[in-house]
């Protein structure tokens, strides 16, 4: 946001008007401009948010959305490479974001007047008085400009969020698992094999009685196997 103090500039300015013969643009302020601050994390969630409005606004066999690809080069490089997020102050030149850009100077000026029409962006044109040759005349400053919040973008709808997981509960507690002899109590209850009960007495190697427990189940197992064999011969 960028506040002006005083009066607009008087721009029916030429020669023979005791003025000056140089005018400055319509709208032009001599009056002082205040920026407000733009912390660094604010300003690269309003960049966010408009990388995502151009990605969902764009249509099939285009380059790019609302914003365009210049657009989203030219408000990278306002926030990212001329903002102080301290003060808020961002008034580069036109060649200055061109070159960090890497665009032309004219696709500059359409990629502002795209980032304002949208609602984006917001500049004050600025001028200064000074005397030349005994005339006080009135020169061309550097624009201020300000990157303004979602809620001032034209047509600006927040792309849905991604679900999230549940916290655990929300659905009801899960049962916790059985421990090794438990699930061996119940598969052995249930009528299942021995090699299934042995089976889950192995199935926690943290659990030093259930391990030892399958050991000796083994042992029996294979005793009496041989037994058998023994009496089949």
């Amino acid at each position: 946001m960028i506040e002006v103090k005083g009066k607009l500039s008087e721009l029916r300015l030429g020669v023979g008007q005791g003025v000056c013969a140089f005018p400055v643009w319509k709208g032009s302020v001599r009056a002082e401009v205040r920026f407000t601050p733009l912390p660094k994390k604010a300003a690269a969630r309003l960049w966010h948010r408009a990388r995502q409005w151009d990605r969902a606004t764009r249509a099939p066999g285009r380059h790019g959305g609302k914003v365009g690809r210049i657009g989203l080069l030219v408000l990278h490089s306002l926030i990212f490479d001329f903002l102080n997020h301290k003060t808020g102050q961002l008034d580069p030149s036109y060649e200055g974001i061109a070159k960090k850009a890497g665009v032309s100077r004219a696709s500059v000026g359409r990629a502002l007047a795209r980032l304002k029409a949208l609602g984006i962006l917001n500049w004050v044109r600025r001028c200064v008085g000074e005397l030349r040759d005994g005339r006080f005349v009135l020169a061309q400053e550097r624009n201020a400009y300000a990157v303004q919040e979602e809620g001032q973008w034209q047509g600006y709808r927040p792309v849905p969020e991604l679900p999230v997981a549940p916290e655990p509960g929300t659905w009801g507690q899960h049962p916790p698992l059985l421990g090794a002899l438990a699930q061996a109590a119940q598969d052995q209850a249930m009528g299942l094999s021995q090699g299934a009960v042995l089976m889950a007495l192995r199935s926690d190697p943290g659990d030093a009685l259930a391990a030892a427990l399958a050991r000796m189940g083994q042992a029996l197992a294979a005793r009496q196997a041989g037994s058998f064999s023994s009496v089949s011969a």
